[in-house]
């Protein structure tokens, strides 16, 4: 298969955010008196948007009270304005493997279940604005990933057929994502979860280098 576009997840495929997003909602819960929990925990509570997150790090019965839950999700968004960029950055070989896809023509793109304005303000940060064509997070009225249907906006924009897309994710939700936007799924290892989860979950292959992706190219 030809493939002409990549897209991408954010945290755990591009970005290592874990340290910023775990101190950013450890600092919310001690502000509340509830239990912080260590940072390689958030490998697990990371990737479904930021509301389920606050829900699966709250003391049990906690995550039904909607009151606590908006209060602790205003606050992640308050702290993590403040911490996004302090520990945050890009794997090893990504750079690298984002300029030889754009030296070959692919076009390249960002989908995320991080809030849409603090994606789109990190991926600015880290890669310029010119580097991807299309970067959406977690917008209202639009269903968050594993539903596809942002995957096949970005589709849909691009003009390119959803079979010509690889789709790089390091989440059994990313890789559901591809799977139900017709996209070729692949794994990536060296971020949140691990192997197991993403062949589960629809993998088409798993890679353990940023680099191995041009060999699908």
């Amino acid at each position: 298969m030809s493939y002409k576009a990549v897209l991408f997840d954010l945290d755990g495929t591009l970005l290592n955010t874990l340290d910023d997003l775990a101190n950013s909602m450890n600092a919310v819960l001690a502000r509340q008196g509830f239990p912080v929990h260590d940072t390689e925990k958030y490998k697990c509570f990371i990737g479904n948007g930021m509301e389920r997150l606050v829900k699966r790090v709250l003391p049990a019965g906690q995550e039904e009270n909607k009151d606590m839950v908006a209060c602790c999700l205003q606050g992640l968004h308050e702290e993590y304005g403040r911490r996004w960029h302090e520990k945050t950055c890009p794997y090893p070989g990504i750079e690298e493997l984002l300029a030889a896809l754009s030296a070959k023509g692919l076009r390249l793109s960002v989908l995320s279940n991080k809030a849409d304005s603090f994606t789109k303000v990190i991926i600015e940060h880290y890669f310029g604005s010119t580097r991807f064509d299309f970067v959406y997070g977690a917008r209202d009225g639009v269903p968050k990933k594993p539903d596809p249907g942002a995957a096949l906006e970005i589709v849909k924009l691009s003009g390119i057929e959803p079979a010509e897309y690889l789709y790089l994710g390091d989440s059994g939700v990313d890789m559901q994502t591809a799977t139900a936007a017709g996209m070729y799924a692949v794994g990536a290892t060296w971020g949140f979860r691990e192997e197991p989860e993403l062949r589960e979950n629809g993998a088409k292959i798993v890679i353990c280098q940023p680099g191995e992706l041009l060999k699908l190219i």
